[in-house]
Parts: C-alpha cells; structure tokens; sequence
C-alpha cells in the first residue's frame, strides 16, 4: 500500500511540477523585452500591450491605459495613466514562469500582479 501511495504521489508531482515552478526574476531589459515583444499581457478585465521603444498601453476595466516605461538598476519604472487617473511613477521587479510575468511594485516589496503573455 506505501509503494502504491508513493507511486501516485510521484505521478502527481510529475504531471503538476511546471505548475509549482518558482518564477525567475528579470534583471534586464534586453530579457524583459524579449519576453513581452510581440505579446499581450492580459488578466480579467485587462488587456495591455508593452512596447520595446517604451510605450504602455491598453485597457483596464472599460477605461483606456497609457504610459511609458523604462528599464532603470534591475527595474521596469513605469508612468502609467487608466482612465482619468494617474497612477504615477513606479519601479516594478518582474519576473516570469512559463506563459505568466509577475510585475511587484515598490522594487519587489509591494503588491504583485501576474498576467498571462498571449
């Protein structure tokens, strides 16, 4: 009964592995860019497009999204406008696992959002 328990808790780490996959932080923007060209990061709700020349833009909810970014020590520092509302300046630790990127504010040590590249 243990080799057969063993046996399927083996299997099941097998198959689920790549789902439990540590995200890989990003140190610069040669890789970021080549991660994000060509796609769009989306997650309920958004739709946003990031652009190699350092444009931001898309939707949120029903209301427009534009900005800048930059790539500055290690960080995506981005401007970034939804709606009427200035969501102000912000340099963001990025970091990806497969089809996921994960932005977290305040240089890793704020809130995070993970988006899927499509």
């Amino acid at each position: 009964m243990k080799k057969l328990t063993l046996l399927t808790c083996a299997a099941f780490f097998a198959l689920t592995g790549a789902a439990w996959a540590e995200f890989q932080k990003l140190d610069s923007q040669r890789d970021f860019v080549s991660v994000v060209e060509g796609k769009t990061l989306t997650r309920p709700l958004v739709e946003l497009r990031v652009t190699e020349s350092g444009g931001i833009s898309g939707t949120g909810a029903v209301w427009d999204v534009s900005g800048q970014w930059v790539w500055k020590g290690g960080y995506f520092c981005r401007s970034l406008i939804w709606g009427d509302d200035d969501l102000g300046y912000n340099c963001q630790e990025v970091a990806v696992n497969g089809g996921k990127i994960r932005f977290t504010s305040d240089k890793g040590a704020g809130q995070s959002a993970v988006f899927s590249l499509k």
